[in-house]
């Protein structure tokens, strides 16, 4: 169900809910005060977890009051996990918040007056996300709503161990979904944009190899059960058909299907970028790289040599040896 904010007047207070933030970072110097902004009036705490940035990151995050620990990286669900188990959290229900993503105030008065007065059997809250690019709110093309599970008990979450596309979830109690403003609202060009998606894609491919080839264990659709129930449409849609589909048919077909059956024209300019980069380009270059990596691998003698090859060929460390 969707909670909305209760009327005015019901059971409010001028004390924070018992929150914290938890807001992973590297060189994001532009973004993390702003987001730190949007929690300052609901957040008891807020922890930033920095991995050894270059620019100003810490330095704004201390200013703008939050308590600064650095990790070194790995994947953003190693580092999350990482903030979960050792970053001290006190208090009865955390909040997961990218460095370019913002809470919007009427989101933020909606999870003072909600967090209080739910019973124990709550255990999770999903957030529904908006995606601005290039000043516009992508509204077409599936991408709104888009519920995501970023509120929980503390120690009723953990973040599943994959190199893409990770999620938290809960094990135990029930979830909720709670209405109100919250953007991903990157500042970044379109250079950073295609950058930062090329990274992705060398993740979502190891993803895809490494169930291929059994290199190692991570949580797979095996464990989907406790995820959100978008999330778990999203990848049972993807295993079932996305994958099986030939290379030039698979990303072909979603961004058809993006653009025009789930009216992603009616973006406007901004949307034709964002959808043709993000639904057809992204998706082939994941799927390109699957099969270029795919040839070097089934090369190799053992997991283990795959494992230490797939390691030197992602850039990513996922094999001590590599």
């Amino acid at each position: 169900m969707i909670l909305r904010a209760p009327v005015e007047g019901a059971q409010r207070s001028d004390a924070k809910p018992d929150l914290t933030v938890v807001i992973l970072t590297f060189n994001e110097a532009h973004h993390v005060g702003r987001a730190i902004a949007s929690v300052r009036g609901i957040a008891r705490d807020v922890l930033v977890v920095d991995s050894f940035s270059s620019d100003d990151t810490v330095k704004v995050a201390q200013e703008a009051g939050a308590r600064v620990v650095q990790h070194p990286f790995t994947s953003h669900a190693a580092q999350l996990q990482w903030a979960l188990d050792h970053g001290a959290i006190a208090t009865g229900w955390t909040l997961r918040l990218d460095a370019d993503e913002l809470i919007e105030p009427d989101l933020a008065s909606a999870i003072a007056r909600t967090l209080p007065m739910l019973d124990a059997g709550v255990t999770g809250i999903l957030l529904n996300r908006k995606h601005i690019f290039m000043g516009r709110w992508i509204r077409h093309g599936g991408r709104h709503p888009l519920w995501l599970l970023r509120i929980w008990r503390t120690g009723a979450g953990r973040v599943e161990r994959r190199w893409m596309d990770e999620h938290v979830v809960v094990g135990r109690g029930r979830t909720i979904q709670l209405a109100g403003g919250f953007a991903d609202a990157n500042a970044g060009d379109l250079t950073f944009f295609t950058a930062k998606h090329n990274g992705y894609a060398s993740r979502e491919a190891v993803e895809v190899l490494a169930a291929r080839y059994a290199l190692f264990d991570t949580d797979g659709d095996s464990g989907a059960g406790a995820l959100s129930p978008p999330a778990r449409r999203k990848r049972q849609v993807k295993r079932l058909v996305y994958d099986r589909l030939p290379l030039w048919a698979a990303p072909l077909g979603y961004f058809l299907f993006r653009y025009v059956g789930q009216g992603g024209f009616l973006d406007g300019r901004p949307g034709l970028i964002y959808h043709v980069l993000q639904g057809f380009w992204y998706r082939f270059l994941v799927a390109a790289k699957v099969a270029e990596w795919d040839r070097q691998l089934a090369a190799c003698s053992s997991g283990s040599a795959r494992l230490v090859r797939l390691a030197v060929l992602s850039g990513l460390p996922i094999a001590p040896s590599a």
